[in-house]
């Protein structure tokens, strides 16, 4: 029924829908859903620890055997730059002020570790289908580790270059991010994000260098996307902004409250929250500082500052300093199960790519 089965025979699924693995918003039970679904669940680990990541993955083995992804971050550690990390705390010092804090205040931060020997000796006991990487690949020895295990790698590239790149070092599919994608972008050939394109740009100009399977990612929340990804040339879709309005999504009261509110034009990229580009819904820090600054720690350091301001405004019931990753898209969300979500959008692009009848000659 499907147009394109390239993707749904690589990986074993029967719809190819990808729940985008969205750090810090969803855990075991959306993959679960997914995949029971027939899309691809995918669990993120960037946040997680050793101990976190085999509880997650143990309870998915649990109470499904269908194929899941598993994701990991692939950056380079920034080398330590007091200098840099006390002009970041300085320029927030008015804040802490308002907020009565001490300029010397705490509070647990994000951290996000990219993949290494620990987190690949996990894939290699657990054998996952799939194991996607953001911002590039691995080391290679570590890569053909994974290759080895009998998993399908795949990554996300936000130009044609770097679709072109990762295919050249191992990739079995590509995630074509377009510029309308929420969290974090996949860059890792340029720093430039006012040159990225669109999804609708990217993915036939993807499709156009790779040999490999694309997959759509950025602005698509229902059929409609979906069935326009196809038409551009891809073998399936990651979606994530959609799914953070289910049940099993992990997001605080404040963000999903922002979700519900937020317009096609409340969204932008910015790299205050972590130090590297990601595209959430505009809150005050974002308005004052603008959404794009030279002022935050490295990448992925930046929240160390934040966090106490983040932790004593929510107390107050406010996200002025909190990540609230979305796309371009959220206007779309629907408030029901993952599991429906999936099965909801199958249906929907199926029965529009049905009616699309090919003009006679």
């Amino acid at each position: 029924m499907w147009p394109d089965h390239r993707i749904i025979d690589l990986f074993g699924i029967e719809h190819p829908i990808i729940q985008a693995p969205m750090a810090g918003s969803n855990g075991s039970a959306m993959v679960i859903q997914t995949s029971l679904a027939g899309g691809l669940g995918s669990l993120p680990c960037a946040m997680l620890d050793v101990e976190k990541m085999r509880a997650e993955l143990g309870v998915i083995r649990q109470q499904t055997s269908k194929p899941i992804n598993v994701n990991f971050f692939c950056h380079t550690p920034p080398e330590p730059d007091p200098a840099r990390d006390a002009a970041w705390k300085a320029r927030l010092t008015d804040y802490y002020v308002e907020l009565g804090l001490d300029a010397n205040a705490t509070a647990s931060a994000v951290n996000r570790a990219p993949f290494d020997d620990v987190m690949c000796k996990i894939v290699e006991e657990t054998k996952p289908a799939v194991v996607s990487f953001h911002f590039g690949l691995p080391a290679r020895n570590l890569l053909g580790r994974v290759k080895a295990a009998g998993c399908i790698v795949i990554s996300s590239a936000t130009t044609a270059e770097e679709a072109r790149w990762l295919e050249e070092n191992g990739c079995d599919a590509i995630i074509a991010q377009g510029y309308e994608a929420g969290g974090h972008r996949g860059m890792f050939l340029t720093e430039n994000v006012a040159t990225q394109a669109g999804t609708m740009a990217l993915v036939p100009q993807v499709v156009d260098t790779v040999s490999v399977p694309v997959i759509a990612a950025g602005g698509i929340a229902d059929g409609r996307g979906i069935a326009a990804a196809f038409a551009l040339g891809a073998s399936a879709v990651q979606i994530g902004t959609a799914y953070l309005f289910t049940p099993e999504s992990l997001v605080t009261d404040l963000h999903r409250a922002a979700l519900l509110e937020t317009r096609d034009d409340q969204t932008a990229l910015t790299n205050l929250f972590s130090g590297r580009p990601a595209r959430g819904i505009i809150n005050r820090l974002m308005r004052d500082i603008g959404p794009m600054s030279d002022s935050p720690s490295a990448f992925p350091t930046a929240g160390g500052a934040l966090a106490p301001l983040k932790a004593a405004a929510e107390q107050n019931g406010a996200a002025d300093f909190t990540s609230l990753w979305s796309g371009q898209s959220a206007r779309l969300g629907r408030e029901i199960g993952a599991g429906d979500l999936t099965r909801q959008l199958a249906e929907e692009a199926l029965a529009r790519l049905a009616s699309i009848k090919p003009r006679q000659a």
